[in-house]
């Protein structure tokens, strides 16, 4: 690795220690509080380093790139000062593993392919809203009803189906999304977390590129390094063509693909919500609705 790249490796790390340092106040931190003004948000650099066990120097280092081989103890030291929970934890990990890589790992292209196994299951699922999406979040695969939930989605080509974008930027997601800031904030820690660890990938810059450009508010949360995410729970919407309903959802990784997940959501048959969802699924599949394409394949299958 040229000292180029080892410097943009660690700095990637000493921004995330920055971040995550300017959330903690000294009160959370158990540390009195002076009287007068504070110039820095949160902890300074002193305290953090006094918090964490390690010199003042060696953590300046660390912070600036110019120290990029942390011991574990030292990034478990570091996890416990800045009260990280356990994804803000492992993230910190990967990009102290990263930083100490001695050879570049050029980025590759992700492969965009959907397993024809995958496309059954997308089917079998029906009638829950399911898709397929990539590591940033393009919408590679869904079944009607995955398709259909993201109302207005469909306008846009296959090419430009993401589901970060789609959240950000399209104007039917602030109506369709309960909590539409939430979704927001999810979208942009998985992209975030991706940046920590892969940053020159290019399917990441060109997305993180163009929200940066579009929006504002992708650009403020950017810059807090959020990399919290959910692969379940429940979430609300407020459906243009079937109304409100409130569905569990779940994400799973599918293994070997490049990050590939599968994403479905659910409702308890006999409920009104399952009851929007076979109306929801029974309108995607009817002859009118536009077909959604992805290199050929048939709009129930991929996009």
């Amino acid at each position: 690795m040229t000292p180029e790249q080892r410097m943009g490796a660690g700095t990637e790390l000493g921004r995330f220690l920055r971040a995550r340092r300017a959330r903690v106040t000294p009160a959370e931190a158990g540390l009195p509080v002076g009287a007068g003004l504070r110039r820095t948000p949160g902890l300074r650099r002193e305290e953090l380093a006094t918090l964490a066990g390690i010199s003042i120097d060696y953590y300046t280092r660390l912070e600036r790139g110019r120290e990029t081989r942390p011991s574990p103890p030292v990034v478990d030291s570091l996890a416990r000062a800045l009260r990280l929970e356990d994804d803000e934890h492992e993230h910190l990990r990967s990009l102290a593993a990263r930083a100490a890589r001695t050879a570049p790992e050029p980025p590759t292209a992700p492969s965009r392919t959907v397993r024809p196994g995958v496309k059954l299951l997308l089917e079998s699922l029906r009638p829950n809203p399911s898709h397929v999406v990539s590591r940033t979040n393009d919408l590679l695969a869904a079944n009607p009803g995955g398709l259909r939930l993201l109302a207005g989605i469909e306008d846009w080509p296959a090419s430009q189906r993401n589901i970060a974008r789609y959240v950000i930027l399209h104007p039917a997601a602030r109506d369709l999304f309960h909590d539409w800031g939430t979704h927001v904030r999810g979208c942009v820690a998985r992209l975030r977390a991706l940046a920590g660890t892969d940053p020159d990938a290019p399917d990441l810059t060109r997305l993180a590129g163009e929200l940066l450009l579009k929006s504002p508010e992708f650009a403020r949360l950017w810059e807090r390094y959020d990399v919290k995410g959910h692969a379940h729970g429940r979430k609300t919407f407020h459906h243009p063509e079937v109304g409100d309903l409130t569905l569990g959802y779940q994400s799973m990784e599918l293994e070997g693909t490049s990050g590939h997940r599968l994403v479905t959501y659910f409702a308890e048959p006999g409920t009104s919500e399952y009851d929007a969802l076979v109306l929801l699924d029974l309108l995607a599949s009817e002859p009118a609705t536009p077909a959604m394409k992805d290199e050929g394949h048939d709009s129930r299958s991929s996009a």
